[in-house]
Order: structure tokens, then sequence, then C-alpha cells
């Protein structure tokens, strides 16, 4: 079920993007499209990381009748290692696989954020270093079977189960939980919605 609707429209089914928008106020609808999410041959993670989130929020900004002009807010979430994008799990074989590249090294997680409205669009990128601990076959075994690294880039959740194998986190974490809420809020500004702090009275 939506939340109430308000002057936002979220193109992202994510629980976890739907959540931070919440805790900071915000109020949205949500309405996805869905998209061709493959990697172009050459592209590189930034590049890859920011034409999704921006082709998820112009595919849904074209839907006029349903979006009635409302900005839209789109986001992509990737893990990086060795330039390698390590998308969702496709199964247990696959989960190991990205958990044991990551294990006992750092990463980086970059989260882009797109709001378009009408002929106007504004992008911004977070990037978040991450240092694994070192895990052994069986933590990785026992992490799947959790359910918790399915359907997550690099098949871990930050603020889950995941955060037992965090030695270090270097920038956003909210931006790795999918949605940074420093650099979400500056696009927020300049569409002109405003927070919960904003709407207070605290801020002059």
């Amino acid at each position: 079920m939506n939340p109430t609707p308000g002057p936002l429209v979220l193109a992202s089914a994510s629980p976890r993007r739907r959540e931070l928008l919440t805790q900071i106020g915000v109020g949205f609808e949500i309405i996805v499209h869905d998209l061709d999410e493959s990697l172009f041959p050459g592209e590189s993670p930034v590049d890859y990381v920011c034409r999704l989130a921006r082709a998820k929020a112009l595919a849904v900004s074209q839907n006029d009748l349903a979006v009635k002009g409302r900005p839209v807010l789109g986001a992509d979430t990737i893990v990086v290692i060795d330039d390698l994008v390590l998308g969702k799990p496709s199964d247990e074989h696959d989960a190991h696989r990205m958990l044991s590249l990551l294990s006992g090294r750092e990463h980086e997680v970059m989260t882009a954020v797109c709001i378009c409205q009408g002929e106007q669009s504004a992008l911004e990128l977070s990037r978040t270093y991450v240092t694994f601990k070192p895990m052994s076959a069986a933590e990785i075994s026992s992490y799947w079977r959790s359910g918790e690294p399915q359907g997550k880039a690099g098949a871990y959740a930050v603020q889950g189960l995941g955060a037992l194998f965090i030695e270090s986190l270097h920038g956003s974490y909210s931006g790795v939980v999918g949605l940074p809420i420093y650099e979400t809020a500056r696009l927020l500004t300049a569409f002109g919605i405003t927070t919960a702090l904003d709407r207070s009275g605290l801020i002059e």
C-alpha cells in the first residue's frame, strides 16, 4: 500500500527508499516502470548507476496522467569491487561468489539519485567505501539461509545482519541502504519539496 500521496513521485518499489523518505517527512506516491538494467559493454560503474537513476525517473515522469506534473525521484545503488559491478545475486552460488569477493576487503557502494520534473532534471551521486571482515564459507552459507542477501546489490544489507561483517564505513550510511539523505535533501530543496525539519519552524 502506498503512503499518503504527496508532492513527490518515487520511481522505486524499494521498501528501504520508502522508509528513508518517510524518515525525513516527505510525502510521496510510488509509481514504478520496468527497465532493462543490463550493463552496457564498456560502461563504467559511475556511468551505469547514473544512467539507471536518470532512466527510472524519466520513464515514470513521462506518465503525465499519473504524475500530474510532480517531481519524480529515481535512484539506483550498485556495489563495486575491482571495477566489477555486483548486482543482485541470482542464487546461492552467485551470492557466495559476491560475498567471497567482498570478504576481508574494501569495496565501494554508489547510489545515484535523480529528480525529473518536466524538462528539468538534476542528479546527485553518493560514493561510500565499506570494508568487510574476512568471512568463512560457513558464515556466507548461514547468511544466505537467513534470506537477507536475496534481492540486495552485492548480496548484503547494511541495515540488517550484513552489519555483522562490516569493519568500517566511510561515507553515507543511508547511501549504502539505498538513498543518501544529504544528497537527496539537496535535490528536494532544488525542486521546492520540504522535509519535516523545514516545516518544524526551527529553521528561519
